[in-house]
């Protein structure tokens, strides 16, 4: 199967043997015109209230790793819960439902999503709702590892994991981001209101509700619960989605395009539910598993799936299985990393 061939099967994909009725978006497929400016860099940009507003977090959840073992199992179960929802809220949420539409999700699976995006706080200083997310992931794939990718991952492990959150953005990404077509994300009633009232969802979903449903139920002190469910499973948050910027552009295995940094990284697929398997992912984008393995280390298929059970989704789209083997062929290569 040819290069052609493949992008006009691909145009329709489907699950279960039924049709979708639209990919997800040319904006996440990587423009191959785009060419680095030539000459010096723009001078980097540190955003220092970031950076102490990043320190500050970390430090926080460092000491409460100090209260783990003081802590009661119910807290300990509770910040699991919150670790998870907040994850999806990323995952299911920003990434594959409004990043590249990869399926369809009613109205009550919209406002869940968007509950749980604000549980997850995906940036510093009060940035990063569900509408920013996705135009910056947009444009991550769609420049993937140049100057116009918020995170690009060739400038080292650092920046694309948090050094892009402590300066500020290349003026490429800055331009490619007010390019894109977002007229999806505007029409989505749910994405603006989250944006409207962004800061008040996030110091009640990220801190006040990881710490007082603990207080308030089970008379854990609102000390452990600030650090515990709060601020350690944020950080915990954020690091695994981080990882997916970072480690899974780097190490890993490339089997279905080797002309492109992302990678396979199984430790990252389970760190971010299911977010690692990265060549994948770059190479078939609109793919609402983002993996060819089912729910293989891949909590949030598993919770897309069961959506998809009780009606709250539909339309997952899923690349062909010959379309699969074809691109193996042609591009990929197994490497051990």
């Amino acid at each position: 199967m040819t290069e052609v061939q493949e992008k006009q099967k691909t145009a329709s994909v489907y699950k279960n043997g039924v049709v979708a009725s639209e990919m997800s978006t040319v904006e996440d497929m990587f423009d191959e015109t785009y060419k680095e400016k030539e000459g010096p860099k723009p001078p980097k940009q540190i955003v220092w209230r970031n950076v102490v507003l990043m320190l500050s977090l970390h430090a926080g959840a460092v000491y409460g790793l100090t209260l783990v073992p003081y802590t009661s199992a119910s807290t300990l179960a509770w910040t699991a819960v919150c670790f998870l929802f907040s994850a999806l809220g990323v995952t299911a949420g920003a990434h594959r439902l409004w990043s590249h539409r990869s399926y369809k999700a009613k109205l009550p699976l919209r406002i869940f999503l968007a509950f749980a995006n604000s549980m997850a706080f995906q940036a510093s200083s009060f940035k990063n709702d569900i509408y920013e997310w996705a135009r910056d992931h947009r444009v991550h794939h769609k420049f993937s590892e140049t100057d116009a990718d918020p995170h690009n991952a060739a400038r080292g492990f650092f920046f694309s994991h948090i050094g892009w959150l402590l300066v500020r953005k290349h003026p490429d990404v800055i331009e490619k981001g007010k390019k894109l077509e977002l007229a999806d994300l505007k029409a989505d009633k749910v994405v603006m209101f989250q944006r409207k009232y962004y800061k008040p969802s996030v110091l009640i979903m990220c801190f006040m509700v990881p710490m007082m449903v603990p207080w308030y139920l089970w008379g854990e002190s609102l000390w452990v619960g600030y650090f515990i469910p709060g601020l350690l499973r944020y950080a915990l948050v954020l690091n695994a989605t981080w990882l997916v910027n970072s480690a899974a552009h780097m190490w890993g295995n490339r089997p279905y395009d080797a002309t492109i940094n992302p990678r396979e990284n199984r430790f990252v697929a389970f760190s971010a539910i299911g977010e690692g398997f990265h060549n994948y992912h770059h190479t078939f984008p609109f793919d609402y598993a983002t993996s060819e393995f089912g729910w293989k280390l891949n909590f949030t298929t598993c919770f897309i799936d069961l959506m998809c059970f009780v009606g709250l989704a539909k339309d997952c789209k899923k690349v062909p299985r010959e379309v699969i083997q074809a691109r193996v062929q042609r591009t990929g290569i197994q490497r051990s990393g």
